[in-house]
């Protein structure tokens, strides 16, 4: 059984309206030094594959079906064990 993390984050071609929230939270903490702040999401999946290629590829099919949104989102895959 492997065990994959998938990061989903927002193209950074469009605003994030939650990491712009984020970071002016964090400013009037008093953390000014803090410049962007993009949110996304991390899915964590267990699953039983052959190989690591063989997990990644299963991988990028789910984030294209159902995961992540292609047209908007990013994500990226990384195998754990």
């Amino acid at each position: 059984m492997l065990e994959a993390e998938v990061y989903i984050t927002l193209k950074n071609t469009l605003a994030d309206p939650q990491g712009l929230t984020i970071r002016h939270a964090l400013e009037s903490l008093g953390y000014r030094e803090v410049n962007d702040v993009r949110m996304g999401k991390l899915v964590t999946v267990r699953l039983n594959a052959k190989s690591k290629e063989s997990a990644k590829r299963k991988l990028s099919e789910m984030c294209k079906k159902l995961l992540a949104n292609p047209v908007i989102e990013d994500y990226r895959v990384k195998i754990r064990k």
